[in-house]
């Protein structure tokens, strides 16, 4: 499963309108970007290091095969299965498609339903709340009460802050705003690792979040 870009999608979603509070260019890049992480989490991509034969930096897929395949996932995992690419490429490849990938899934999974307002506009309204409830809760707590956040709640939080989004699903004061930035930044740098009880997948996921995160910035 996408947890981190279906969660990412679920959030903002998660208003009266049952639209998406990010601008289109914004949420495509954001959702591809966290598609990525959902494969670095699983450990089936990471950035390239000195020394290898590939140029540092960029996306490599790894041999590995997941028990499920995931089908929003696949997409991205084919196109770095093909050949290694720089965060920025990716995310201008993936973005064409994403939006509808992770909204299919999600419909198809029985989370929203679609509704067409238009050629090129749809609303998705929630069929059941109990999953975006989790993830919102888990957030507002890393941000605001300063518990270790999920891997998951890392890599969204990490990725809004990188595209200034994290106005998408708040509501805050200046001192909030504040303090919410603060925080939101100490867990981009990726300070969260000594938060929790990291192994290689959550390492993994902070060093491809930082590749990623300065390719969205």
């Amino acid at each position: 499963m996408a947890q981190i870009a279906e969660d990412l999608f679920l959030l903002l979603l998660d208003n009266a309108s049952a639209q998406p509070n990010l601008e289109r260019h914004r949420r495509a890049r954001v959702l591809s970007a966290a598609v990525l992480l959902d494969l670095a989490y699983a450990c089936r991509i990471r950035p390239a290091v000195a020394g290898e034969s590939v140029e540092p930096g960029r996306l490599i897929a790894l041999a590995t095969t997941p028990a499920v395949p995931d089908p929003v996932a696949e997409p991205a995992f084919a196109l770095l299965r093909r050949r290694p690419l720089r965060p920025a490429t990716a995310l201008k490849r993936l973005s064409r498609h994403i939006e509808d990938d992770v909204s299919g899934y999600l419909e198809h999974a029985g989370q929203i339903r679609r509704i067409r307002l238009g050629p090129k506009e749809s609303a998705w309204p929630l069929t059941n709340r109990e999953r975006v409830g989790h993830a919102r809760s888990a957030l507002l707590a890393a941000l605001f009460d300063r518990n270790p956040p999920t891997p998951a709640t890392a890599a969204i939080v990490t990725l809004l802050h990188a595209v200034d989004g994290l106005g998408a699903l708040l509501s805050l004061n200046d001192r909030g705003w504040r303090w919410v930035h603060a925080r939101a930044a100490e867990i981009a740098s990726g300070s969260w690792v000594d938060e929790y009880p990291a192994a290689l997948p959550e390492v993994n996921l902070a060093v491809t979040a930082s590749a990623v995160r300065h390719a969205l910035g």
